[in-house]
């Protein structure tokens, strides 16, 4: 017969079960820091590779008499004293200032004209806006033979076409003459150039309120009015992007000359870009054409960091 004892409440004993063994994988999780650096260490390899390796090898190698198959030897800065007393560098630097000034500010020209048109409501807009594009989609290798073909002293379509308008009376030498095949090559970098500026332009002009024009549109403002008080102000930081851009692009040009003119004639449409080029693949002195894109590296840089410096302004306005 069960007692008193034996009828009281049993107190259960609780016993300690031990926490499941984390692993490596789940400490690193929990880990932020770790996890950040496992993230990050990818893209440090590549950058490493793909960029600091070249970056300081270039560097190295401008400050070296590096040919092929000769191994190089520490000249210091002669590189650039012979780069400086070459009459061909000079030229290259001429042609270089010119031919990102003019394309420059053609393209933002017809880039602010065309992104304007687009603004607007018309038949066809998606049309003329995928169209608009075709250049920017192109290689532009591909767009470079189409227009050495156009350029043909014999076979030109643009003497066929300027002829037959009754604008020309004897064929222009497109890529022979010095003075035209500068403008030839200025002709195909805004080509390619256009729809670059025209997507940021338009792009900006979508987010200026429409109620901006309706209100100035009550005032009288309208046309060039509204443009210039109420586009333009709008439009000025994307415009300095659109600047700084198009000229670091435009240093950087290799395929478009080399294609058209190989830098002739005469040194014509030499640039900065097709002399480190030629130094360094033709006459395969790298050291020199090293030196010669070092000093290219250092102006793009200065426009990189001013379009840093804008962009950061704008960020903060």
């Amino acid at each position: 017969m069960p007692t008193a004892a034996s009828l009281a409440p049993v107190a259960f004993r609780q016993e300690y079960v031990p926490a499941p063994k984390r692993g490596p994988i789940t400490l690193l999780l929990e880990d932020e820091r770790k996890l950040a650096i496992c993230l990050l260490l990818p893209t440090v390899v590549l950058l490493a590779l793909f960029i600091a390796y070249p970056f300081v090898n270039g560097i190295l190698l401008s400050v070296t008499d590096t040919r092929v198959g000769v191994p190089g030897h520490f000249v210091g800065m002669q590189n650039f004293i012979n780069i400086w007393n070459d009459d061909i560098f000079r030229v290259a630097v001429w042609n270089t200032c010119l031919y990102t000034f003019v394309t420059t500010i053609f393209k933002l020209a017809l880039g602010l004209w065309l992104a304007l048109l687009l603004n607007r409501n018309f038949r066809g807009k998606a049309f003329m806006r995928a169209f608009i594009l075709l250049p920017f989609i192109i290689p532009t290798v591909l767009s470079t033979f189409a227009w050495k073909w156009m350029f043909d002293p014999t076979f030109s379509v643009l003497n066929w076409m300027l002829f037959h308008a009754h604008i020309i009376h004897s064929r222009i030498n497109w890529l022979g003459d010095p003075v035209m095949a500068m403008t030839s090559v200025i002709i195909v970098n805004v080509w390619i150039g256009i729809p670059f500026n025209v997507t940021l332009l338009y792009s900006g002009m979508q987010g200026i309120p429409e109620e901006h024009y309706e209100a100035a549109a009550i005032d009288g403002a309208v046309g060039w009015t509204a443009f210039r008080y109420i586009t333009w102000p709008a439009l000025r930081p994307i415009v300095t992007v659109v600047l700084v851009l198009g000229v670091i692009y435009t240093l950087k040009v290799v395929d478009i000359i080399l294609g058209l003119t190989g830098g002739g004639p005469a040194n014509a449409t030499q640039t900065l870009a097709t002399t480190a080029y030629q130094d360094s693949f033709v006459q395969f002195a790298f050291g020199q054409g090293a030196a010669v894109n070092n000093i290219l590296l250092v102006v793009s840089l200065l426009f990189a960091g001013l379009y840093l410096r804008v962009n950061r302004r704008a960020s903060d306005e």
